[in-house]
């Protein structure tokens, strides 16, 4: 009977301590608290969500970016977002994070400049001077067009899965469907155009991009400008540290401005039986011609700056955590590669 009181002490001492380690964690986490942002137009940023229980992992010195590929989106009818869960898992993790939407369907250099409009309005909320940009496939494109033509707004690029030297699908479209004289086929591609159109067109109203405010779509200038041909061009006017040779390694991690390049991608087609998605982009890849690809992009071309890994065992859509997160069970989880590298961003004091 004479030990209850001091199991009881015990216990007090216990939840005592339990306590004041919570109220410490609450005190250090919430200095490290942050935002997540989607912005549907040039001047409108709209705050999704904050966590007070964060880490301060990924506590960027200036805010993070993330920026859509074709036919993407930033948060579809207010619910999915296109990097799925990676806002989230960055925010947090200490990130100030913003998702910004563009044309679903146009050029790069169109798209870019819808982009820094965007991004002009968010180092206005943040007060920061730069941004670190994080784009996927074609966003990886505009993030460069960024970087070239305004520098000084530019902390990093990250790109993800992008056709740096083109892509083969966008070969094959353009030799099979614009190119061919054959009228079936010419038929065949008009109809696609104006599908793909349409679909960015619901894309833009289904990310909360006002009517008045809807975006531009151009299936002929986005197939163009990610062809094997045009990426000539681009790179010539947006230069960037790629590879010297097609499958070449990157000799340098900095394009001649200063501004500093990462890069990921995977050479998966088929990841996980239950995605349904993979069996299109099984198809897709077939147009690559034997070289290991995404589905849509090989990793050759997804090379510049400091290349993190080319060779996940993930597809295009498994490197933004779609479809709804079923990415395959033996590689690394793609969220944990969004943390990584944000986390290497902030150690180099981006």
């Amino acid at each position: 009977m004479h030990k209850n009181p001091n199991r009881l002490q015990l216990l007090s001492s216990s939840i005592a301590l339990s306590a004041l380690g919570m109220l410490a964690m609450t005190s250090t986490s919430a200095s490290a608290s942050s935002t997540y942002y989607t912005c549907d137009a040039p001047t409108s940023c709209k705050k999704v969500d904050k966590r007070y229980l964060t880490t301060s992992y990924n506590n960027t010195k200036y805010p993070i970016v993330l920026v859509h590929g074709f036919l993407g989106w930033n948060r579809l009818a207010g619910i999915l977002d296109y990097f799925n869960g990676v806002p989230q898992t960055l925010m947090s993790n200490g990130a100030d994070v913003f998702t910004t939407k563009t044309s679903s369907v146009n050029s790069s250099e169109v798209r870019g400049e819808q982009l820094l409009k965007q991004i002009n309005y968010v180092t206005a909320i943040t007060g920061a001077n730069k941004v670190n940009l994080v784009g996927h496939s074609q966003g990886g494109l505009d993030s460069r067009y960024i970087a070239t033509v305004a520098p000084a707004k530019v902390a990093s690029v990250t790109e993800v899965s992008s056709p740096n030297k083109g892509s083969g699908t966008s070969d094959f479209v353009v030799e099979t469907l614009i190119d061919n004289k054959a009228t079936a086929n010419q038929l065949g591609g008009k109809v696609l155009i104006a599908a793909v159109e349409a679909i960015g067109v619901s894309s833009d109203i289904l990310s909360g991009v006002p009517l008045d405010k809807l975006q531009d779509q151009s299936s002929l200038n986005f197939v163009t400008t990610t062809t094997t041909e045009a990426s000539v061009d681009f790179n010539a006017k947006y230069p960037a540290p790629l590879p010297a040779t097609y499958c070449g390694q990157p000799t340098a991690t900095k394009a001649p401005n200063g501004v500093p390049y990462y890069s990921w991608a995977g050479t998966g087609n088929i990841t996980n039986i239950l995605d349904p998605s993979d069996y299109v982009l099984a198809l897709t890849g077939q147009t690559h011609k034997g070289v290991p690809n995404d589905g849509l992009v090989d990793y050759c071309s997804t090379r510049v700056g400091y290349v993190v890994r080319d060779d996940y065992r993930m597809n295009h859509l498994d490197t933004i955590n779609q479809l709804l997160g079923l990415s395959s069970w033996i590689e690394t989880n793609p969220l944990t590669v969004y943390r990584t590298q944000a986390n290497r961003l902030k150690n180099a004091g981006y």
